[in-house]
């Protein structure tokens, strides 16, 4: 039990490591050797658990899928308190608070858009595209929407929170929950039906109750 225990350790160690190597430099330009040395553990010790490079950046998309899953699974409010809608505006507002803290779910978006191995598993980019357009057209079947298309209603959610994202790699700022805020105090009027708009929380409800 002891030696499963600590092989244990040593892989989460290792998906660590790798992620916040691969978020910092990059996949092509982190070696093995970097991670192993980063996690503490020997090469030998890596290649029982991965290998190849292209095996550890698997499991850090894995483990960061794992991690999307949890953020987008929470329940939905009523449709009194903004159905779909809020939780489109608090889903992505956890999505940014992930991206900013959790190095594992930074490096599993930053790992879609890599080349050679590092492409492998899932891609959190279509992943949270297709969770936006479920939200949207649930948000459309409860009444909440004003005219707007739904389909540009995605467009502008997805390539809003994707580009938040691709630029809080430079610049944590725009990360924050006030960036986003802003963003859903803009939107909102524009596409939230008047009986809806009443509801909603453009700083997501975790925001309203702390």
């Amino acid at each position: 039990m002891a030696k499963q225990e600590r092989a244990v350790r040593t892989r989460k160690a290792l998906i660590e490591s790798a992620a916040e190597l691969f978020s910092r430099d990059g996949f092509e330009l982190v070696s093995l050797s970097a991670i192993s040395s980063r996690a503490g553990v020997s090469n030998g010790a890596l290649h029982f658990h991965f290998p190849s490079k292209a095996a550890l950046a698997a499991a850090v998309r894995d483990a960061a899928a794992q991690r999307f899953g949890r953020i987008v699974s929470a329940e939905r409010p009523p449709p009194q308190l903004g159905g779909s809608l809020q939780a489109l505006v608090d889903t992505s507002h956890a999505l940014l608070r992930g991206l900013g803290h959790d190095v594992i779910l930074r490096a599993g978006f930053d790992l879609a858009d890599g080349a050679g191995g590092a492409g492998r598993g899932e891609d959190l980019y279509q992943r949270w595209h297709a969770w936006v357009e479920v939200a949207v057209a649930r948000s459309a079947r409860e009444g909440l929407l004003s005219d707007v298309a739904p389909r540009d209603l995605v467009a502008t959610v997805v390539g809003a929170t994707v580009g938040f994202a691709a630029l809080g790699g430079h610049d944590v700022r725009w990360l924050s929950s006030s960036t986003l805020t802003r963003f859903w105090s803009l939107l909102l009027p524009r596409i939230a039906s008047a009986p809806a708009l009443r509801g909603l929380v453009a700083g997501g409800r975790r925001a309203e109750a702390s």
